[in-house]
């Protein structure tokens, strides 16, 4: 096969990319991350807000949010590239950021791969790959470059330019460029959504194979929730500037701290309530809650799994199907609740025997309810 037929052959026709051998990554000593009371503005306009955060040497951090609300910025306070207003950032427990110091991106042992991937068209592969390399004898500096491509499985691809690559192996090559110096912390700014999603699931996976390889604390900025619980080990999830929840993507998906969190991992069915002695009171019946006050208006949250549809006539509230919509694995039932308005989504298994106008009675499964107050639920 010509290097030509390779290059389409890994361009995402349904195929899966060739990567280099596992267990060939170099290894880093991991570091350890920590902001504390950061703060930065733009003009007076902020961008973060008394941040504290910890990522612990080794780990793999998910950075999620809707964009523009902070997650590019603190990462590039931790690379250097900005300067926070206020609080500290500090490496391995050495204060590398503050009122008073400053240190540069190349004194951080950070390792920084772009959106836009950033390859220099005037250089070859090989020549990007080794750019960082000035500390190391120029034929050093090739042989760790080449070891890196062969990791990524860009090997034949040194002496050419970018241009001749797809956009999967432009991405290879960034990353390539970012872990050969073997930084302690690498810092990626959603390097997979220029991808065509036929090659993101595999280019993501084999990508987080090479990260865990070379032991290196990773933060990974995203948009995406999925992808934020596929890579991470923890999710720090944001909003307008401030972190909203940190921990791991069970923590953030079972137990979301309000219904900013619970919105951003599933599809909900919003519904208002009125806790009594008995429970939730709701158009599907009196839900079971804890720590909530008599009287008090809440707001229920079902996930469309979550709403259970049985024949007419059986345990549960009157509803009738309006509408049913294949979607795959699924069936999308939209079903109207008797005596109100409310409309239900519910997921159910493809071919399922509801047919639109059909009465049927609904339930919910209480682990996929959630109740938050109402004043956490003004967003």
């Amino acid at each position: 096969m010509s290097k030509k037929d390779k290059s389409s052959f890994s361009n995402g026709n349904g195929q899966q990319l060739s990567w280099g051998a596992p267990g060939t990554a170099g290894a880093t000593i991991a570091a350890g991350l920590v902001f504390e009371n950061v703060s930065h503005d733009y003009d007076g306009v902020s961008s973060v807000k008394e941040m504290n955060l910890a990522i612990a040497p080794g780990e793999i951090l998910c950075l999620l949010g809707h964009s523009g609300c902070g997650k590019t910025t603190l990462m590039r306070i931790a690379a250097g590239v900005e300067r926070q207003n206020r609080g500290k950032v500090l490496i391995n427990g050495r204060v590398v950021a503050d009122e008073e110091v400053f240190l540069p991106p190349e004194k951080r042992g950070v390792g920084l791969m772009f959106q836009d991937y950033a390859l220099f068209p005037h250089m070859s592969i090989l020549s990007n790959v080794m750019f960082g390399l000035t500390n190391l004898p120029k034929k050093e500096a090739q042989t760790a470059a080449m070891g890196a491509l062969g990791r990524v499985g860009l090997t034949d691809y040194a002496d050419d330019y970018p241009h001749a690559l797809s956009g999967g192996e432009q991405q290879r090559v960034a990353l390539a460029r970012a872990l050969v110096p073997r930084p302690g912390i690498l810092l990626m700014d959603e390097p997979f959504s220029g991808l065509d999603k036929r090659l993101r699931d595999s280019v993501r996976d084999e990508t987080l194979a090479v990260i865990r390889e070379t032991r290196a604390t990773c933060i990974i900025v995203t948009h995406d929730p999925e992808e934020a619980m596929r890579m991470g080990d923890k999710i720090a999830l944001m909003r307008r500037g401030r972190l909203v929840q940190h921990g791991t993507a069970a923590d953030l998906y079972k137990c979301p701290a309000d219904l900013f969190a619970a919105r951003f991992f599933s599809e909900l069915n919003q519904l208002e309530g009125q806790v009594t002695s008995a429970g939730v009171e709701t158009p599907v019946g009196v839900l079971a809650a804890s720590g909530l006050t008599a009287g008090e208006t809440v707001d229920v949250c079902v996930r469309p799994q979550g709403v259970l549809v049985n024949e007419a006539g059986l345990c549960g509230v009157r509803g009738r199907v309006r509408d049913k919509r294949f979607v795959g694995e699924v069936d999308l039932l939209t079903i109207v609740i008797e005596g109100t308005d409310q409309s239900l989504q519910a997921r159910v298994r493809a071919g399922s025997p509801w047919e639109t106008g059909m009465d049927v009675a609904v339930t919910t499964d209480p682990k996929d309810v959630l109740v938050f107050p109402r004043h956490q639920s003004q967003i």
